[in-house]
């Protein structure tokens, strides 16, 4: 299995960037909740080892993984709301949450590494775009343990405003317990009303009451 590497940013370097950001978002699919971006510039001298898709990891080792990038990397975390989501969509929002990231990083950036394919509408700083990259570049994998684990924890959080949905452990990814919840408590002000499966409660809810 091949594990992310600092190659791309070893590339930039040589092309005279100093400063390079991995960004990476969290959040795209579920149904409740907002989409995270982070953005991190490691220390080529203390990265941390095991870095990696964040998929790919525990969530023991997610956690340890944080902490070590917290504290050896300059790192910026941000959402876009799930009113911003429902407004524009799901891949604007994302990028949306993706400038937000790279705008509030301490040290401004002279190049960036993007997850995907796409670069988000408004960036003027020099990037590229990496397919996969959270399983190719160390810089992008570090975004994507903190954007996940930052979700997750807020998740968790609504989840104690709001049980019964499970998104403690499904962090609003539309799950049987999830579905569950929906169909005996209803939609709440976290979900994504934009999202066929929650549109389509409400609309039902709405010719009923009609």
């Amino acid at each position: 299995m091949t594990t992310p590497d600092f190659s791309f940013e070893q590339t930039a370097h040589g092309n005279g960037f100093t400063h390079i950001a991995g960004v990476d978002e969290v959040g795209r699919g579920p149904l409740a909740g907002p989409v995270v971006a982070a953005a991190v510039i490691l220390d080529p001298v203390h990265i941390p080892a095991g870095l990696n898709d964040s998929k790919k990891l525990s969530a023991k080792r997610r956690e340890a993984l944080f902490d070590q990038i917290m504290t050896s990397a300059v790192v910026s975390i941000a959402e876009a709301t799930v009113a911003e989501i429902d407004e524009h969509n799901i891949l604007r929002a994302s990028h949306i949450a993706m400038m937000r990231a790279i705008d509030g990083l301490a040290q401004r950036p002279d190049h960036i590494l993007i997850d995907g394919n796409m670069v988000p509408r408004g960036l003027t700083i020099s990037c590229e775009t990496i397919i996969k990259g959270d399983g190719r570049s160390q810089s992008i994998a570090a975004a994507s343990i903190v954007a996940k684990l930052w979700r997750d924890r807020h998740m968790v959080d609504l989840a104690q405003q709001f049980p019964g949905y499970g998104w403690e452990t499904n962090a609003g990814y539309g799950t049987a317990q999830h579905k569950k919840g929906l169909e005996a408590l209803g939609v709440t002000p976290h979900h994504r009303r934009s999202f066929a499966p929650i549109h389509n409660i409400l609309y039902q809810d709405k010719i009923v009451s009609d």
